[in-house]
C-alpha cells in the first residue's frame, strides 16, 4: 500500500503562482487569524498549531523517495510558516536541501508580525538555506482600514518587515486588497496603499478583490458602515492606486480569480499601458474584457 507522503488538513490554500509547487505544511492555520476579511483559516480543523518536527521531516523524506530530484519548488504552508523559530525553519530548509536536491525555490506566506523577533541576520541565514520568496498580505497601507479589519498591523510595521526582508535578500510578493476600504475609505485606501508600495519597492505586487463568500458579518462587526464597491468603483480605485505608484522594477499582476479586469505588466515601464487599459474600461465597461461573474469562482 502506498502511503501518502504528506498529511493535509483541508481546506488548503496557496498563491496562484505556486500551482506547480509541493505544498508542505509546517504549521496548520494562522497564528493571528483575526482579520475580519479573511475566511481561509476559520474552520475548526484549521486551528493554529505548529506541526511536529518529526512529521515534517518524515514528509520531506517520503517526498524525496517518491519524487526524487523532480521537484523544483516547495511552498511552506499553512498561512503562517514564518511564525516558527529560525532554528526550526533552518532545519526544515536543510532537510529540503538534503532530501529534495532538485528544489530551486522555497517560498512561504509571511505576516509582518512574524519578523519582529527575527533579525536581518537570521533572515539572511534562511535565505542562504534556500528561502527565496515570501508572500506578504499587506492588504492596505491605510492605518484606518487596517484597524477596521483587525489586521493587527500598520503602515509602519508592514514597511519595516518588507525592508528587513529586502536587507536579507529575500524576494517579496506584496498583496493589496482592492475594495477593502469600501466606499467610504476607498480613496485613502488607494493612496496610502500606493505610498506603502512606493516605500517598499517590492519585487512583485499583486492585487485581489476583497470577497466574502461566507458573508460580510465578521467584517461589519468593527466596520458597520462598510459598503462594497461595484465593478466600476473597483476599477476607479485601481486607477487611482496605479496612477500613484512610482516603482522602478516591480512585476505586477492583477489576475487572481477575484479580479474583474486582468492586468499584467512591469512597473514602472508598463504603467502608461496599464492606466490606459483601466481608463478605457472605466469609460466603456460594456466593451472591456471583464471576467464573467460566473468564472470568478467565489
Amino acid at each position: 500500500m502506498t502511503i501518502a507522503p504528506i498529511r493535509y488538513v483541508e481546506p488548503v490554500y496557496r498563491p496562484p503562482s505556486e500551482a506547480e509547487s509541493l505544498f508542505l505544511p509546517v504549521t496548520d492555520g494562522c497564528s493571528w487569524n483575526g482579520c475580519t476579511f479573511c475566511e481561509m483559516y476559520t474552520a475548526p480543523q484549521k486551528r493554529f498549531r505548529p506541526r511536529a518536527e518529526e512529521e515534517v521531516f518524515e514528509s520531506i523524506r517520503r517526498c524525496g523517495e517518491q519524487f526524487g530530484a523532480g521537484l523544483k519548488r516547495v511552498f511552506l504552508a499553512d498561512g503562517d510558516a514564518m511564525t516558527l523559530s529560525t532554528r526550526r525553519l533552518a532545519a526544515v530548509l536543510a532537510a529540503i536541501r538534503r532530501d529534495l536536491p532538485g528544489v530551486r525555490r522555497v517560498s512561504s506566506y509571511c505576516l509582518p508580525r512574524n519578523l519582529r523577533k527575527k533579525s536581518a541576520a537570521e533572515l539572511a541565514e534562511l535565505a542562504e538555506l534556500g528561502l527565496s520568496l515570501v508572500y506578504v498580505g499587506a492588504e492596505s497601507g491605510d492605518d484606518e482600514v487596517l484597524a477596521r479589519v483587525n489586521k493587527g498591523e500598520t503602515f509602519a510595521t508592514t514597511c519595516e518587515a518588507l525592508e528587513k526582508l529586502h536587507e536579507a535578500g529575500i524576494k517579496r510578493s506584496v498583496m493589496i486588497l482592492n475594495g477593502l476600504g469600501g466606499q467610504a475609505l476607498s480613496r485613502q485606501h488607494a493612496l496610502n496603499s500606493a505610498a506603502l508600495i512606493n516605500a517598499a519597492q517590492p519585487e512583485l505586487l499583486a492585487t485581489l478583490v476583497a470577497s466574502f463568500p461566507q458573508g460580510e458579518t465578521r467584517l461589519r462587526e468593527n466596520f458597520p458602515g462598510w459598503e462594497p464597491l461595484g465593478v466600476l468603483g473597483l476599477m476607479r480605485e485601481m486607477e487611482l492606486f496605479v496612477s500613484e505608484l512610482d516603482l522602478k522594477r516591480t512585476v505586477f499582476r492583477s489576475d487572481h480569480a477575484s479580479n474583474w479586469l486582468i492586468l499584467k505588466g512591469t512597473l514602472g515601464v508598463d504603467k502608461p499601458r496599464l492606466l490606459q487599459e483601466l481608463r478605457a474600461a472605466i469609460v466603456a465597461p460594456e466593451a472591456a474584457p471583464l471576467r464573467p461573474a460566473w468564472t470568478r469562482g467565489l
